[in-house]
């Protein structure tokens, strides 16, 4: 099971800012923030997601085939999610849809090139 998911970022500040609406629609609020870190989780103690700047202090950059996935509650979720991430700067990565016949899914990027999605099953 995995216990929490970050990504990295070179302004800590505006992730925060893009962070706080996308993790607030999906029902996850702070309970880290420090200088280096900020991370976001739910009730019942689910899966978190962290944003952080690099631990080397060198610039981050996005890896490739990395990416964060959020579980959302329903379809309509998954649309709200990605319209959200796209007006707060996010670029599309795939428009919300059905993937596979129980796999629906919404995948984006956050201004800094993270790629992550929004997914239901069902």
């Amino acid at each position: 099971m995995i216990g929490y998911v970050t990504v990295g970022t070179n302004d800590l500040k505006k992730a925060g800012e893009f962070y706080d609406k996308i993790c607030g629609e999906l029902g996850m609020g702070r309970f880290m923030a420090n200088d280096r870190i900020i991370a976001w989780g739910g009730p019942g103690g689910g899966a978190g997601f962290g944003v952080a700047l690099p631990y080397d202090g060198k610039p981050m950059t996005v890896g490739n085939g990395v990416m964060a996935a959020f579980g959302a509650k329903d379809k309509a979720q998954v649309d709200r999610v990605h319209k959200l991430a796209l007006s707060l700067g996010g670029s599309c990565e795939g428009p919300p849809g059905q993937r596979s016949e129980k796999f629906y899914a919404a995948y984006f990027r956050d201004p800094e090139g993270n790629k992550l999605n929004a997914f239901v099953m069902g």
